[in-house]
């Protein structure tokens, strides 16, 4: 510390203001702080000795891309890096062989290493949109998981009981329905676990739903001698159906890679209510100038207006401003050539696959044709578009999510399609 003695009381003063103003910045959108009285001791420890939180984030490499729901999470990340904590960004390239349990109701199936590999490929660059690379650690479990022997894992199995396990929620209700659980997945939460036993982390970050397999962490480095971890938990980004959490899978996302219009116009569609879960998560905006948004759409501001402004921002923040500001006049050129209303009725579809449904049974259960005949005549004649864009192909399958759907110059309507359940 500079401008006063070390242990004088203006120094003190100094070093609780910054600790409060640390703790008001990681609570922001926070769900969950676990041990808070643990992390506010080590944050003034850091703030007296000049040290750092080592704090870590987890990522199995499962799909290519990163999408808007990975950044909730990673915005926090980037939060402790401004305030000068060590980051390590990890890439579960061993543990995503093992496949995450975590809110699956049947065994996930394995990836192979090809595809782990190609997946790893992408996560750093694209996550360095919200990180500083330049301060981001960048670590894969294979280093340390790949060199375990037959011995290691007895011994790191012995560290957790079935029943323990059977507390997991998903592990439950399967074992209860009688729906099969692989000896494997009982693993997976072990080996994220011993991840922060190797990195010796103090903060790990993950979505509420990872809150089991945090915990795991602590329980193997108070094993260990170590001082354990604190956690911190961010909410789960619900996808473009505005149900389910967004995931590559349910084909609700919108990926961090898309092309700034396809970014832009996804962002259009989700329901004005969704519209301010997406700003408390994803928005640099303060809670205050939320809230003042929030005050002019009740006091008659259209609420796509202020959908606009977030859609800019984000498609900004991983573009830039020239590609937003393009991708909001295509946006509104497309709307005002097929005089596309602005208040659609909305119809909610249960898709009988994870494809999605088909475009004819869209059009027929959507009300906007009597019939699958009428619904293929009208593609045939080029008078159906989704999104915007004319649909040729009377196959064409839409995923869950959410689709602007226009049949002729008169007939619209937002569908959103709700993943298969189960």
């Amino acid at each position: 510390m500079t401008g006063s003695p070390q242990g004088s009381p203006a120094d003190t003063t100094a070093e609780s203001a910054a600790v409060a103003n640390a703790m008001a910045e990681i609570r922001r959108g926070a769900d969950t702080v676990l041990v808070e009285a643990e992390l506010l001791a080590r944050l003034r420890e850091c703030e007296t000795q000049g040290t750092q939180l080592r704090v870590k984030l987890g990522l199995d490499p499962t799909a290519p891309d990163l999408h808007l729901g990975h950044t909730v999470v990673l915005n926090k990340l980037a939060t402790l890096q401004r305030l000068g904590h060590h980051i390590t960004f990890l890439i579960g390239d061993f543990t995503a062989l093992i496949g995450d349990p975590t809110g699956r109701n049947s065994t996930r199936p394995p990836l192979t290493e090809d595809e782990v590999a190609a997946n790893s490929e992408t996560y750093f660059r694209q996550a360095s949109k919200v990180l500083d690379p330049e301060r981001t650690e960048i670590r894969r479990n294979s280093e340390w998981c790949s060199k375990l022997t037959a011995r290691d894992m007895i011994s790191l199995a012995a560290q957790a009981t079935v029943a323990r396990m059977l507390e997991r929620d998903d592990f439950t209700k399967r074992y209860k329905g009688g729906i099969p659980i692989s000896v494997h997945e009982f693993l997976y939460p072990l080996m994220q676990g011993y991840d922060s036993v190797v990195l010796q982390s103090d903060l790990e970050l993950g979505g509420t739903d990872q809150t089991f397999n945090l915990l795991m962490g602590r329980e193997l480095q108070k094993a260990r001698g170590q001082r354990p971890q604190c956690i911190l938990t961010m909410p789960l980004l619900e996808g473009l159906d505005g149900v389910e959490k967004m995931s590559k899978s349910k084909g609700n996302t919108v990926g961090i890679t898309d092309a700034p219009g396809e970014m832009f116009g996804k962002l259009m569609s989700i329901s004005d209510t969704l519209m301010w879960r997406y700003y408390e998560l994803l928005s640099a905006r303060s809670a205050l100038q939320i809230e003042a948004l929030r005050a002019e759409a009740q006091a008659g501001r259209n609420p796509r207006d202020i959908k606009v402004d977030l859609a800019l921002e984000i498609v900004a923040r991983f573009h830039d401003s020239g590609a937003a500001e393009k991708a909001l006049s295509d946006f509104e050129s497309r709307f005002k050539q097929g005089e596309i209303p602005e208040d659609l009725p909305e119809v909610h579809l249960q898709a009988d696959s994870d494809a999605g449904l088909g475009v004819v049974a869209v059009l027929r259960e959507a009300g906007l044709v009597a019939s699958n005949g009428e619904g293929v005549r009208n593609i045939e004649q080029n008078g159906v578009r989704v999104g915007g864009e004319k649909v040729s192909d009377r196959s064409l399958m839409l995923p869950p999510g959410s689709h602007v759907v226009q049949v002729g110059k008169r007939r619209f309507a937002r569908v959103v399609i709700h993943a298969r359940k189960g």
